[in-house]
């Protein structure tokens, strides 16, 4: 072969293994595509059509790129109702990304960032039972100032962050813990009456966040977000608390900032609203 001929052919083979290589690429982005489609989406499966729809694909490639997963158990088919969902080896990268998580981590720009901005004690509170204990907090560089005891179990019906947590538990959790708990006062302000509680509660459910004047503590003012894991199930609150001399008066202009700080905590761990 003239050399001009396999200089020529040489030229070829690359641009062909460059669009080989290309198309290789763009065929793993629609895969991941629509992996990513079925952990954002609301609904448990997603049918060919849907996925198709929202991503702009045709139904044959959506239904190559099924069978991919598929064969790698990253998606699961019903074979009766002919939809899709996320298979076994899906929901163990997700196990493993959770048990890598440290919440307390994740959370600290969060709270700095509250703190900062309310000039306010921020903390990280997860449920234990039917308790509720801090784990994390961020104190200001204030004279008087909160400062609360990480690792010591509050009960669920006082304070801003127990209430929260109690609020956005499952019905029959709350029932349970209701029907398994004298609300005892720990302050004068407690809410020691069921009746009241539950409506506090749903009240919490529909603004989003909580708020306490002096209920777990004498002199605090505090409010709190709740925080939620990939499954939509409650996982921890954060707030910010201060003395209710200082705190009482401006305690609302956090609220906007707190839940904005709640759902990038939520959407970290894989919860989408």
């Amino acid at each position: 072969m003239p050399a001009q001929a396999k200089t020529s052919a040489r030229v070829v083979d690359a641009a062909d293994e460059g669009d080989g290589q290309s198309r290789s690429i763009a065929a793993v982005e629609r895969a991941m595509d629509v992996l990513l489609l079925f952990g954002r989406s609301a609904r448990p499966d997603l049918g060919v059509t849907e996925i198709a729809t929202e991503l702009g694909l045709t139904k044959a490639a959506v239904h190559r790129i099924l069978t991919a997963l598929r064969s790698r158990e990253l998606i699961a088919a019903d074979p009766v109702t002919r939809r899709y969902s996320l298979g076994h080896a899906a929901i163990s990268l997700g196990r493993a990304y959770m048990a890598r998580t440290d919440l307390r981590a994740m959370a600290g720009p969060e709270l700095r960032r509250l703190a900062a901005h309310a000039g306010e004690t921020a903390t990280l509170s997860v449920r234990r039972g039917d308790t509720r204990l801090y784990v994390e907090q961020v104190v200001p560089e204030q004279e008087l100032r909160m400062e609360v005891s990480l690792g010591i179990p509050y009960p669920l019906h006082a304070g801003s962050s127990s209430k929260v947590i109690l609020a956005f538990l499952r019905e029959e959790e709350i029932e349970g813990y209701l029907t398994r708990h004298r609300l005892e006062a720990l302050t004068a302000r407690t809410i020691t009456d069921q009746a009241k509680l539950r409506a506090e509660l749903a009240a919490i459910r529909r603004r989003g966040y909580a708020t306490s004047l002096g209920e777990r503590q004498e002199g605090a003012a505090s409010i709190a977000a709740p925080v939620f894991d990939h499954d939509g199930g409650l996982i921890a609150a954060i707030s910010v608390s201060g003395p209710s001399t200082r705190f009482k008066s401006h305690m609302q202009q956090s609220a906007s900032l707190l839940v904005e700080a709640a759902d990038r905590l939520s959407a970290q761990l894989g919860y989408h609203r």
